[in-house]
């Protein structure tokens, strides 16, 4: 297929900015064809410079606005659930960035959407599946040269909090991402959660409890825990470190460039995700792309969607309760495997 495949992105903030950027000058076989934001203004920011791209308020308008054969949805997580089933009505193949829905009951009604159409149309934005790192532990755990994995110990540190954000968005925004890699590094569905707290650092902003300390169970006995810290002050961070039978294995030690001068060496830290991960959004767009212009969907599923949401959901309710919580999951459809 020699034509352009011609994606709305529903979005133009942060992230959807990002992605218009990532279409128009990185991606090969896209082009932006239509850009929804409730803030025209912005959304004509974000393709400024761009020829043939319609702007619009509305999300419907935007996916079906000429040329539009895709869509990539980068709005916040509350509009999601609109914007796919949307989508999905229209027979539209659609990358949607994480959380899928923040609410698994609404994640779930997407699931059952998809599984009515008896194919999969839509894969969600977990980049962290395509960074090379990540995909280097996924290719060792799964080759069994270690021997059955025990435990993984993760670290998600962030500069700092942006406005508004809350206690409950240290598991159901930052550790979102902690679940579903572990979901996917392990092979298993995480079956409880439970949160610890230690003293809030000063550097939190007032009523934030930061940083937390989740420990996840998986259904086949491993463990996985997550330190969180989104007000470390100094970087953003991403560690996995595997244990398993017979060896270990750690990534995210940023191997960066280190700096020399008068006085000592200073070695860069990433500040936010869109540098530490820029490269694997990179291959997630261009692999969806290119999946897409063939017919296929690949990647993770709605169901890995659903899944992470309700996960976060019973991680809030252990953060509440001060307990262990169990998840509950609903029965996976026969589409998801």
């Amino acid at each position: 297929m020699s034509e352009l495949l011609g994606v709305a992105v529903l979005g133009a903030g942060h992230m959807g900015a990002d992605h218009i950027r990532r279409i128009d000058q990185v991606v090969s076989g896209a082009r932006v064809a239509a850009v929804a934001d409730p803030d025209a203004e912005r959304a004509k920011d974000a393709v400024a410079g761009i020829e043939g791209v319609s702007v619009h308020t509305e999300v419907s308008a935007a996916l079906d606005a000429p040329g539009v054969r895709a869509a990539l949805i980068a709005s916040p997580g509350p509009a999601h659930e609109e914007a796919l089933l949307g989508a999905f009505a229209r027979g539209l193949p659609v990358l949607c960035e994480k959380p899928m829905v923040p609410e698994s009951a609404g994640a779930l009604q997407v699931v059952e959407a998809e599984a009515r159409l008896g194919r999969r149309l839509a894969q969600v934005g977990f980049m962290r599946r395509y960074d090379a790192e990540y995909v280097r532990l996924k290719s060792l755990l799964d080759s069994g040269r270690l021997g059955r994995p025990l435990m993984l110990h993760c670290t998600h540190r962030n500069v700092s909090s942006p406005p508004g954000f809350t206690t409950a968005m240290l598991v159901n925004s930052s550790v979102a991402h902690e679940i579903d890699a572990a979901r996917w590094l392990l092979d298993q569905e995480l079956t409880a959660v439970t949160v610890l707290r230690p003293t809030s650092s000063t550097n939190a902003p007032e009523g934030l409890i930061d940083p937390q300390f989740v420990l996840f169970e998986t259904e086949r006995g491993a463990l996985v825990d997550v330190e969180v810290f989104v007000n470390s002050g100094f970087g953003y961070q991403v560690r996995c470190e595997a244990v398993c039978e017979s060896g270990t294995a750690r990534i995210g030690d940023e191997h960066a460039m280190v700096v020399t001068g008068a006085g000592g060496a200073c070695e860069e830290v990433a500040q936010d995700y869109l540098v530490r991960f820029a490269d694997a959004y990179d291959r997630e767009v261009q692999a969806w792309v290119d999946a897409t212009r063939q017919g296929r969907v690949t990647g993770p599923s709605v169901w890995d969607g659903y899944a992470a949401s309700a996960v976060a959901e019973a991680g809030v309710r252990a953060q509440e309760s001060g307990g262990r919580v169990t998840v509950e999951l609903a029965p996976r459809p026969h589409l998801y495997g």
